[in-house]
């Protein structure tokens, strides 16, 4: 893992374009090798995006190990490059909410994008936040990924077991919650709500602190921007009225936003996660046989 993190170093120095498509290169490579994870992408794609043709999912499914593959070489940049190298390359629209992170409780909510790291780098750029931690396998890797994210302002994280009462607390006392809500952690505090029509086991917790706090909930999306120029952050208005009086209504408003977002780039979406693994009583596993494999979740990409 230390000469993973010493290549890293290493080729955060070259040019965007250049370090983009080399990542693009072993992406490929991973696409070929790691059939359980392709198995995986394909099951998701399957289930998401019926309409499309096999060939065209196995295309968005080869070009998301790609965008993957990018994203973690291109972590470096956002681990050791100078800020100044970091404000040419992300591209903020329309402006980090601070307005809005000063009038009181605020969720930053964080879709499972590749580039979702560039979103919580554009944050630090202009504000601390708290956030979810989850300690990586590695204890070097957690160390690098913990001192990248805090370089320049300091985060209060906390383990999903802790529960909600500090970061509410957090909230309270003025630091945006940076929240990643997509992710299959089980049946516990989540409902089965359609994900592209698919039942998935989706966390309440947006909705129940934002009932709790009456936080505004302001999405963010990171993404690549085209030619290999650098990232671009969308933070999306506040919405409105959220989450009302029904938390699974609420639940199933935050997956279609994020639906939306994942038409628009579908290559970049988190597909490598098996986000249907909890499955509703009397349904099947509708995995199969596929295994971890090397498992591209243990690398340096998400919480």
């Amino acid at each position: 893992m230390k000469l993973l993190l010493g290549v890293m170093w290493l080729l955060h120095w070259l040019p965007l374009p250049l370090l983009g498509r080399f990542g693009k290169a072993i992406g490929s490579l991973l696409f070929m090798t790691l059939r359980s994870r392709r198995q995986i992408t394909l099951t998701n794609l399957r289930l998401c995006l019926p309409d499309l043709s096999d060939a065209e999912r196995r295309g968005i499914a080869k070009a998301h190990f790609q965008a993957y593959a990018r994203s973690v070489l291109e972590r470096g940049i956002l681990w050791w490059a100078p800020e100044s190298r970091l404000k040419k390359l992300i591209a903020v629209e329309p402006h980090v909410p601070l307005d809005v992170i000063a009038s009181g409780p605020t969720i930053l909510l964080c879709p499972h994008f590749v580039c979702l790291d560039v979103a919580g780098a554009a944050v630090m750029l202009e504000s601390s936040l708290c956030s979810i931690y989850t300690r990586q396998r590695s204890r070097v890797f957690d160390e690098a990924l913990r001192k990248g994210r805090m370089r320049f302002r300091p985060i209060k994280l906390f383990s999903r077991a802790e529960g909600i009462k500090p970061i509410i607390r957090a909230m309270r006392a003025g630091l945006p919650f940076f929240m990643l809500p997509d992710m299959d952690f089980g049946a516990k505090d989540a409902e089965f709500v359609p994900f592209f029509g698919t039942p998935a086991a989706t966390l309440t917790a947006p909705a129940r602190i934002a009932s709790a706090t009456n936080a505004k909930v302001v999405p963010v999306v990171a993404t690549f921007l085209p030619d290999y120029q650098g990232w671009k952050v969308t933070f999306y208005p506040p919405w409105e009225n959220y989450p009302g009086d029904d938390m699974v209504a609420a639940t199933r408003q935050m997956n279609a936003f994020i639906e939306a977002r994942v038409l628009e780039t579908p290559a970049e979406y988190f597909w490598t996660h098996k986000r249907f693994k909890t499955r509703p009583p009397g349904t099947s596993d509708v995995y199969g046989a596929a295994g971890p494999g090397i498992d591209l979740n243990t690398m340096p990409l998400q919480d």
